[in-house]
């Protein structure tokens, strides 16, 4: 999502790399590139191994974390804080979208474009509150559609296809479901072998330029049985579709399609027993390579 909005607000090139396989697999780097980390807690091992790798080369660091003091903020030459306020479960929620919507702020304000965000992040704000109000519809999908599933897929195209991966990974991590999220477009290259009767799919659509090329991904899993649940903006809502988001800012999508992604993670797992706060085998600070 930053990479988007760093590439279409500012137009600068920006390129995401995981830490823990830059220090090891460094690609070619531009003449003059800014690093921006990345950390909840500003206390990634990976993440620190990188920041001493590249200020050994000389560049620039900027710290984007939730934790002031944390290792990361003090050893980066820039600090942004999130003031998400303390986040007790491992699975990151506040703090991703707090992260989403610093890195919309930043993005704007390196850029030359008239765009009042403080308005549309207060639209966002709204539309979320709304999206929160709707405890009982997320409770419900997700007994109906998750509650005895092996697996389950997220698809989506342009933004959503980012929102789905981040929608994926908070669901296997809390309710143990394997989940995986893609690029809804790749799904005849392989990943549609995998859909069988009765497999829960959740599609997100919030981008209007790739509205019916999604749709008629859906059409593609529901006739080889897949159990579909749709999440969509309302400007670009079907009568169908079980989750309406308001419409707002299509780039700020991110920060209210989270909401339900996040409550049905949270439903799937509380109706599986699960302990939500602190997951089995993960910790909230990964502290070793």
């Amino acid at each position: 999502v930053g990479k988007y909005y760093f590439e279409n607000i500012t137009e600068i090139p920006a390129e995401v790399h995981v830490s823990s396989e830059f220090v090891y697999n460094t690609p070619i780097l531009s003449e003059k590139p800014l690093f921006i980390f990345i950390s909840q807690s500003g206390e990634t091992a990976d993440s620190r191994a990188v920041l001493v790798k590249v200020k050994e080369m000389g560049y620039p660091t900027i710290t984007l974390t939730n934790v002031k003091g944390s290792t990361l903020y003090r050893e980066t030459d820039n600090q942004l804080l999130l003031h998400a306020g303390p986040e007790i479960a491992v699975a990151s929620t506040k703090a991703y979208t707090a992260q989403i919507a610093v890195l919309a702020l930043v993005a704007v304000k390196a850029s030359n474009k008239d765009i009042n965000l403080i308005k549309e992040l207060s639209i966002a704000a709204n539309v979320m509150e709304a999206l929160c109000d709707s405890k009982d519809l997320y409770k419900d999908l997700a007994k109906k559609y998750l509650n005895e599933t092996r697996n389950c897929f997220y698809i989506g195209r342009h933004l959503d296809y980012y929102l789905c991966m981040e929608a994926a990974l908070k669901l296997k991590e809390i309710s143990y479901i394997q989940t995986e999220g893609f690029a809804a477009g790749e799904l005849k290259h392989g990943t549609i072998a995998l859909i069988e009767d009765g497999t829960p799919v959740i599609a997100v659509i919030t981008q209007e330029i790739v509205n019916l090329n999604t749709r008629s991904n859906i059409k593609e899993v529901s006739a080889r049985g897949a159990n579909v649940i749709t999440i969509s903006r309302k400007g670009i809502s079907s009568k169908n579709d079980q989750i309406v988001i308001g419409d707002l800012n299509e780039f700020l999508t991110p920060l209210a399609a989270a909401v339900p992604v996040q409550l049905l993670a949270y439903y799937a797992a509380l109706d599986r027993g699960c302990d939500i706060d602190k997951p089995r085998n993960l910790a909230k600070s990964v502290t070793v390579e």
